[in-house]
């Protein structure tokens, strides 16, 4: 504890390092249409403390109220829930920063805008970043892989990146029956000569060597299920003018260019801001309508980069992981017009982290090595919740909502959060219009979903059930291309690749072992 104070006098002091503690039955921001002020949000002397231990630590109250959101189709069961003509949705596959959690996986947010009657699909998806355990809430969400082929990464950290592995490699083997494409940034050429005098790097670090590596290590997996269906005939190959790409989509490895292993990396010069930022575009579908730019941010290492994404007058910014910075800032005051949906990262102080992962009731000292080591991770890389408040204060005109993720949520670190923001500036949080002068904030969660118009945000939660199979399906119309390991007649080989010496077989010299229908 900090000489001269008692545990309750630096719960309540607002200059603690803690971002003002709020705990206990004194919490606020809990129910949806509250609007915050200035309320006395200190914790209780006493056992009621106890962060592992409280029910305040073991839910989000928040997100259990909202309304939920059905993925499948409610007459069809097999079908996507369809977005209106001028909507986009949002829904948050992962939410949280490591170490693991089974509440929140790794981050990921899943975009769609607009909606293809004709296809009955929505007119363009995205996803943003593909962090460890995710795909299994795409999964439940009803979103398949043949949906999930343009990934933007934010970073290349295992915990915005690791799923991708599952994507590349059970994507051909379900409905993806075409290339994946892969946007990050380029190389970040940093070089760094430590106080021995040892130089180090520069690495080969970009997107595009990533995707290599990558290839190169799938291999044995992409060979064995290469007895299945990887590509369709007239597949209509995307081109840099098509898509508005700042380089010809490449892949890498030896793949056809049309077969689903093809790996493709649009690599983004990250360093390039300012008045060169017209030319930051990532993807601009002239058909689809949707641009997504790119601008730098500050994130551990060179090349990190946040996303906008605009179509049909909405608009969406996700900065993924960032020190606070002038350059996400200006662009969510995007020239005073403002954008729809602000999603900004934000952690726990050092010290509230700390006590979280040692199981402490009381947070450690600033000079504790655990504290001083997340001081550490929080200054290379990451916004706390104070400087985000600041940050949101500094956006003029207000997100029409402002989302913190990469959160580890639950009613304690929300309501904790929820002080350090007010600090700085009214916040408002729930469905609805921000009352005038408040600002309309949430904390992102799992399976949580924003369906986005120009009149209205609605927040809702994801009603999936945790034993489900696969996600509807869109596989190509017309015959597939025969498999790279097929039969003369080109129907796949499942034989092709393996010694049968061993097997024991269904029926031998005319004995039936076993029902080789699986039966």
């Amino acid at each position: 504890m900090l000489k001269g104070l008692t545990r309750r006098a630096l719960l309540k002091s607002s200059g603690a390092a803690l971002g003002g503690l709020a705990l206990g039955s004194a919490m606020v921001g809990l129910d949806a249409g509250k609007v915050l002020g200035n309320e006395d949000c200190s914790c209780p002397p006493g056992p009621t403390c106890s962060w592992h231990n409280e029910p305040a630590s073991q839910r989000y109250t928040y997100f259990e109220h909202l309304k939920p959101f059905h993925p499948f189709d409610r007459h069809t069961k097999t079908t996507i829930t369809p977005l209106g003509e001028n909507e986009m949705r949002i829904t948050f596959m992962g939410s949280c920063i490591p170490p693991v959690r089974r509440a929140q996986q790794m981050m990921s947010i899943f975009v769609e805008v607009g909606w293809d009657k004709k296809k009955d699909m929505p007119l363009d998806q995205f996803v943003f970043d593909c962090g460890s355990g995710v795909c299994a809430n795409y999964g439940a969400m009803n979103v398949g892989f043949g949906r999930m082929n343009k990934i933007f990464l934010n970073h290349l950290h295992g915990d915005h990146m690791s799923d991708l592995t599952h994507i590349y490699c059970f994507g051909p083997s379900a409905d993806r029956k075409s290339p994946l494409y892969v946007w990050g940034p380029g190389r970040s050429h940093f070089t760094y000569t430590d106080p021995e005098g040892k130089p180090w790097g520069p690495y080969d670090d970009g997107t595009a060597d990533y995707c290599d590596a990558l290839r190169k290590a799938c291999r044995w997996h992409s060979e064995s299920f290469s007895f299945q269906t990887t590509s369709y005939p007239d597949y209509e190959f995307p081109t840099r003018e098509s898509w508005g790409l700042p380089v010809d989509p490449v892949p890498v490895g030896d793949d056809p260019p049309d077969d689903a292993y093809a790996l493709v990396p649009i690599e983004l010069d990250w360093g390039k801001y300012g008045e060169e930022w017209e030319d930051n575009v990532a993807y601009h579908n002239k058909e689809t309508g949707v641009k997504i730019t790119h601008f730098p941010v500050i994130h551990c290492r060179r090349g990190s980069i946040g996303y906008k994404l605009e179509w049909r007058g909405l608009s969406m910014i996700y900065t993924s992981d960032t020190k606070p910075e002038i350059r996400s800032r200006d662009q969510a005051i995007n020239g005073g017009g403002g954008v729809d949906v602000f999603i900004h990262e934000m952690v726990v102080p050092a010290q509230v982290w700390a006590m979280k992962n040692t199981y402490s009731d009381e947070p450690p000292e600033a000079t504790d090595p655990s504290v001083v080591q997340l001081q550490m991770v929080q200054n290379s890389s990451h916004s706390p919740q104070g400087a985000f408040g600041y940050l949101l204060s500094q956006i003029n005109p207000r997100p029409r909502l402002t989302v913190a993720t990469h959160f580890p949520v639950a009613d304690d670190t929300v309501a904790c959060a929820m002080k350090s923001v007010q600090e700085h500036c009214k916040v408002y949080q729930g469905n609805g219009q921000a009352p005038k002068g408040a600002a309309r904030i949430t904390w992102s969660f799992d399976l949580m979903v924003l369906t986005v118009s120009k009149h209205r945000i609605v927040e809702q939660r994801g009603e999936v059930s945790d034993f489900g199979w696969s996600p509807t399906t869109n596989l190509p119309d017309g015959k597939a291309n025969a498999p790279k390991y097929h039969n003369p007649d080109g129907t796949g080989n499942p034989y092709a690749q393996i010694l049968t010496d061993t097997e024991i077989p269904a029926c031998e010299d005319g004995t039936c072992n076993y029902d080789e229908d699986g039966y």
